[in-house]
């Protein structure tokens, strides 16, 4: 497909995808759009028990025969990957899902849902990801294997990425690609780095069960503000005090509450927030250390608290050789490449790396307003330069 017919093609689904915007398990409509557009051009969509989100497939026709070695491009790495009756995988990812946020972005094309929007550019990564998957059908002749392409839901919460590896369609899948898009970088260029660059994400919830009173009669109280208070100081001292100072580790608490006016000491307090670490064994050894501040203030202030915490993304984890590929294939494609500066945002796509090989790079969209804004535009003039950077690492990735 020409270059100009296939932007003006994916800017159409794109300002659809962007009025209708749906949040995360509830991405019907969008699934039911992404199938019409995929079976339309004969891509095959593989069974799964998906409630919503899918995975298409598009199988190689041509490249190595039966039992040959194919190389990568020689401008894009000089290790040779073997091919044995073409049965290399290798998947491509995208999110669907949207943000419960009121757009004020003032586009002509704003969403119809009131009170949700595609504020993180997931409309953005479903449009590049359909139009890859219509490059690679029509470029099927040119490689063996099979491109997965996955369209995921509920990123934006927790279990999309999980609900997709559950099905057991990725399970033999060599290498894995996805991208979001950055609007901290101009448009149109690549970011990208090896190793960490999204932080492994925690939520935490810890409850204090005191004994309420009088205000005036505190001596008669457990006064769970004040085991609250000491916590929160205490906790602090966990990034400063018993981690190395070169780890990068967020600890932060973003929500409290407790009592309900003046002159009266609560019986609870609610306490929940986040942590963040490029790595997932730092991440676990914080939670740790903050459930043994939990047990200390409970023997101090003679309250009791219950401290519960899950994973809500693993960290990303670019594999060096994979990383040096895709930035040599955005350069052949004449796409400026920068250093990505990780982030302690989360992601959901290290729960693919955990088990498959893969890069997750950003790609520029150029917006002064950052993700999670309700005035985030993500600037659509490279959505085609995006689709055949996907589309042409998935087929470099073939090796052929």
């Amino acid at each position: 497909m020409q270059t100009d017919s296939l932007q003006a093609r994916l800017i159409g689904i794109f300002q659809h995808l962007h009025r209708h915007p749906e949040l995360s398990g509830e991405e019907r409509e969008t699934t039911a759009h992404i199938r019409s557009i995929l079976s339309a051009a004969d891509i095959e969509i593989l069974d799964s028990d998906l409630a919503t989100g899918l995975v298409a497939r598009i199988k190689g026709k041509g490249g190595a025969p039966p039992g040959s070695e194919a190389s990568r491009d020689p401008l894009v790495g000089q290790q040779k990957i073997p091919l044995v009756g073409g049965g290399k995988k290798v998947a491509l990812r995208a999110d669907i899902d949207a943000l419960k946020i009121s757009e004020e972005s003032g586009l002509g094309y704003t969403s119809e849902n009131p009170g949700v929007m595609h504020a993180c550019g997931h409309d953005f990564h479903t449009t590049a990801l359909i139009g890859a998957a219509l490059e690679l059908q029509e470029r099927r002749a040119e490689f063996a294997g099979e491109v997965l392409c996955i369209f995921q839901p509920s990123e934006e919460t927790v279990g999309g990425a999980l609900s997709v590896l559950n099905t057991g369609l990725l399970d033999e899948v060599d290498e894995i690609y996805g991208q979001h898009c950055a609007p901290n970088y101009p448009s149109g260029a690549v970011a990208v780095c090896a190793g960490g660059t999204f932080a492994a994400s925690i939520e935490f919830k810890i409850r204090i069960e005191g004994r309420g009173g009088h205000a005036a009669l505190p001596q008669n109280a457990l006064d769970p503000i004040v085991a609250a208070a000491a916590l929160i100081t205490l906790a602090q001292s966990i990034v400063s005090r018993n981690t190395d100072p070169f780890d990068q580790i967020v600890l932060g608490f973003s929500h409290i509450q407790a009592g309900s006016t003046w002159n009266v000491i609560p019986d609870d307090a609610f306490l929940e927030g986040t942590i963040r670490a490029l790595a997932e064994e730092k991440a676990a050894g914080t939670v740790a250390r903050l459930a043994e501040i939990c047990k200390g203030i409970e023997i101090t202030h003679g309250v009791s608290i219950a401290f519960d915490w899950q994973f809500d993304a693993l960290p990303t984890n670019n594999d060096p050789a994979l990383t040096e590929f895709v930035a040599a294939t955005a350069t052949k494609l004449g796409l400026p490449v920068v250093r990505y500066t990780p982030t302690m945002m989360g992601e959901d796509f290290g729960y693919y790396q955990k088990q498959i090989s893969g890069v997750f790079y950003n790609f520029g969209v150029g917006c002064p307003q950052g993700l999670h804004s309700p005035k985030f535009i993500a600037n659509t003039e490279y959505l085609a330069a995006s689709a055949r950077l996907l589309a042409e690492i998935a087929v470099g990735a073939l090796g052929v």
